[in-house]
């Protein structure tokens, strides 16, 4: 496969590359940035439950993040360090890759336009209308605005504390929020998360499970069209996508934190399924290649 032949045979190109400008910066005292301080209704609670659709890079329960939150504004930020300012210009790059690469899969494979997401930067806590997104939540995609929410601090957290190491880690993270709003684009999320809201838990974790699994298929897809369209993988690369995959797996989270896995309880999928899907991603090109609804066997 084509996949197999690449890894390990291409640290990644992106300095002094294109920034995207959907970027929404809040960071600083007050929010920061061009986004400002978020004010919000109340807009949590099970509804907003069913349809978020979060990173869940630490194996524990997110449910308080998302409960029902009162009118405000909520922005509580720490310390910028280089790191993070490095970390924003990274994602402001693969970003804007996500936004060449999802408006030409669109066009030629599905002949419409792409929406791009905003990605929202913080630094501790902020507010989103999922629920307040801080690291405990890791990244995660908010349908509700279609915003992808993000922690500057949480590449430090994915090399130290999850063994996830490098910047084409760091990019698959990115590239798996996006899949997110390229499934909300077309209509999964809300179809899938109708569904759940139908079934018994381990069901709906089943289905949660095929969502993530596609998002990890998604990321798969454009880190071959990055590759083809921008040169941008280097040497180990895609090595470093994988491990970040296998090192996110529900099983392996699990078994670190000292619990038995529970396969019941996965909403993300096996390392090895999550690996597997973001290959077969790589290797397809084609959205054809995602489809992890038909079949029994992820």
């Amino acid at each position: 496969m084509m996949f197999a032949t690449f890894v390990g045979m291409l640290a990644m190109r992106w300095q002094g590359r294109r920034g995207s400008s959907n970027i929404e910066d809040r960071r600083r005292s007050g929010g920061g940035g061009r986004g400002g301080v978020v004010r919000l209704g109340g807009a949590g609670g099970l509804g907003v439950l069913a349809i978020v659709v979060v990173g869940y890079f630490f194996g524990v329960d997110l449910t308080p993040l998302l409960d029902d939150q009162p009118g405000g504004s909520v922005s509580q930020s720490a310390p910028i360090t280089q790191a993070d300012e490095d970390a924003a210009q990274f994602v402001s790059v693969t970003l804007a890759d996500t936004e060449e690469v999802w408006t030409k899969v669109f066009e030629t494979q599905l002949d419409r336009t792409y929406n791009p997401p905003t990605l929202v930067l913080f630094k501790g806590i902020t507010r989103s209308p999922c629920g307040d997104a801080g690291s405990a939540s890791g990244p995660f995609y908010c349908p509700q605005d279609q915003k992808v929410y993000l922690d500057t601090a949480f590449f430090t957290t994915m090399e130290q504390r999850l063994g996830a190491k490098g910047d084409f880690a760091s990019a698959y993270v990115v590239a798996h929020e996006v899949a997110h709003h390229v499934q909300d684009e077309l209509g999964i999320l809300s179809k899938v998360n109708g569904l759940r809201q139908q079934v018994s838990q381990a069901d709906s974790n089943a289905l949660s499970v095929r969502i993530e699994l596609q998002a990890d298929c998604m990321a798969g897809i454009w880190a071959r069209s990055a590759q083809e369209e921008f040169g941008s993988l280097e040497p180990g690369d895609l090595d470093e996508a994988v491990n970040a995959a296998r090192q996110i797996g529900d099983d392996t989270l699990q078994r670190n934190a000292g619990r038995n896995p529970n396969p019941h309880s996965f909403t993300h999928g096996t390392s090895q399924q999550r690996s597997k899907w973001f290959a077969r991603g790589y290797d397809g090109g084609e959205l054809s290649a995602c489809d992890t609804f038909s079949g029994r066997d992820l």
